[in-house]
């Protein structure tokens, strides 16, 4: 007999198989020497009270042989020599889940992406770290995994209406995720281990007959009418498919311009864009906790925070326990930060986003300052780029303010919200290091004035948060694509051109690693369904 049995225990009983199966026995009214074995199904952890409780739901076998959690049933093509084959610009989550999606439906992959493999991207981001040096084609945003492959790996998403959110977690498991992903309520692999899932992915991509081409950058669409038969990369190499799956993510400008100036619909799109704030890791457990010191069972608190101050969204994003922030420009002469953990989450302090609503009205406010910074002429503003340039806007002032080789402009959160130097600033996880600065002078008047607002509201709801041991640092702004690339809502086409898809993060439909990858596996089954 299986049975489904919720527990409310203390963290340390959570830890103990043998007060597990005591607990479970008493619950399901047999002796325990009649179970045979468990595996959990739900674990969440509940800190509202005084006393932190973890909640866990199992699946315990009684009185019957144990059986291991069972997994979805895999069956991914040999397509070497399948009759189609598509193009998928862009080796993110979008990308790869959409290649292993093709294996399964027996279509060929051909894989595009402008960056390195995961490896080699190290030495990339070595350079960014320790030299300050961007290289523009590989670094935290571009290369194999994407993004995702070097920013923590949080797979957290409520986006079940836009897929099966345990498949996703269940392919993960499949390539070398821990079994844990499949049951927390916020699961999360870890920067330190993402890379070797990634490579696990590619290789069986390729050893299934699809292709990776890495370094290889798409610089042109290639259409016949309103028909697109391909597209072509720097070295003049063309790439003929039946589709092609445009899945580039959220800071690949030039794909934006690109298809701009082929005439191809893109639209301007809201945004979000702030700071990353960093706290003592301890700090953030005691508010959470309720304690002096962590139990050595539970995981480094995290928070969610949102405030309205004025009518306009203050929130945070992208919240990293035990985690570093990280510089995520994409070219030269820009600060762009970031976060991520390793998966033990063991570092000593806790970053987040806290990040401003931008709406497309908001352009107009700064508009002349834009044209200054960035270079182009007004009438530019007034297209689909304007947003991507309201952003590019911000992380040129943040680079200029920080002094160069990606030193990034910082405040203490106290003295930010009253408008006061810092003579001095706290320690910090950012490598590049970080510099004192009026962070109301780089970012603009309404988003400092909200970050203000909401810094001062969450000290009330979070004790000990509102604290000048926190230290602000420019800029947060890639939290989501600035550009929207349309396709209608039941096939996933692009409404002008037939065999484009623009898809996840890049396309403005996702946001996350599970989303991302949901929307690419929908995406490419939509249109290989479409042929049939």
């Amino acid at each position: 007999m299986q049975k489904l049995v919720d527990l409310r225990v203390l963290p340390s009983e959570a830890a103990d198989d043998a007060v597990i199966r005591k607990l479970l026995a008493g619950e399901a009214g047999v002796a325990a020497s009649r179970i045979t074995g468990y595996f959990k199904t739900r674990q969440s952890i509940d800190a509202r009270g005084k006393t932190v409780w973890m909640n866990l739901q199992v699946n315990v076998f009684i009185d019957e042989p144990f059986q291991q959690r069972p997994h979805y049933p895999f069956h991914f093509r040999e397509v070497r020599n399948a009759d189609r084959q598509v193009i998928i610009v862009g080796a993110g989550p979008a990308g790869l889940f959409a290649a292993l999606r093709c294996l399964e439906l027996g279509v060929k992959p051909i894989i595009l992406e402008r960056g390195k493999d995961v490896r080699s991207r190290r030495r990339d981001l070595a350079a960014m770290n320790k030299q300050g040096e961007v290289n523009p084609e590989s670094n935290y945003c571009f290369g194999e995994g994407g993004a995702g492959t070097y920013s923590d790996g949080k797979l957290y998403t409520r986006s079940n209406k836009r897929g099966d959110v345990n498949r996703i977690l269940q392919l993960l498991v499949h390539f070398g995720a821990e079994e844990k992903i499949l049951y927390q309520s916020h699961p999360h692999i870890g920067t330190n281990k993402l890379p070797h899932i990634i490579t696990a992915i590619r290789e069986h991509i390729i050893a299934c007959g699809g292709e990776v081409h890495f370094e290889t950058k798409v610089t042109g669409m290639l259409l016949n009418g309103d028909q697109l038969t391909g597209v072509q990369t720097a070295d003049g190499s063309q790439w003929k498919g039946e589709a092609c799956l445009l899945a580039t993510g959220h800071s690949a400008r030039d794909v934006f311009a690109l298809l701009h100036q082929q005439n191809i619909l893109i639209e301007p799109k809201p945004f979000a864009l702030g700071v990353r704030i960093e706290h003592p890791q301890a700090i953030i457990d005691s508010a959470q906790y309720h304690c002096l010191v962590r139990d050595e069972h539970l995981p480094p608190a995290s928070y969610s925070l949102v405030h309205q101050a004025d009518g306009r969204g203050v929130f945070s994003f992208c919240m990293c326990p035990g985690g570093i922030i990280a510089p995520a420009a994409t070219a030269p002469g820009e600060i762009v930060v970031n976060g991520w953990s390793p998966s033990k989450r063991n570092n000593p302090f806790a970053n987040s986003g806290m990040v401003v609503e931008i709406r497309l009205s908001d352009l107009s406010s700064i508009r002349k300052d834009i044209e200054q910074v960035v270079g182009v002429p007004s009438s530019t503003l007034d297209g689909p780029l304007g947003m991507m340039y309201f952003q590019q806007y911000v992380e040129r002032k943040a680079f200029a303010a920080g002094g160069g080789k990606l030193v990034a402009p910082a405040q203490r959160m106290i003295d930010f919200v009253n408008k006061k130097a810092s003579p001095d600033l706290p320690d910090c996880s950012y490598l590049p290091g970080i510099a004192p600065a009026d962070l109301g002078s780089v970012l603009p008047g309404f988003v400092s004035h909200t970050l203000r607002e909401g810094f001062k509201a969450f000290g009330k709801k979070m004790k000990g948060y509102y604290t000048n041991e926190a230290v602000v640092v420019a800029t947060e702004s890639r939290t989501s694509s600035p550009v929207r690339i349309p396709r209608d809502p039941i096939t996933h086409q692009h409404p002008q051109i037939k065999g484009l898809y623009p898809c996840a993060e890049g396309a403005g439909y996702a946001g996350g690693i599970v989303s991302a990858a949901m929307d690419g596996e929908n995406t490419i089954a939509k249109a290989i369904e479409q042929w049939r």
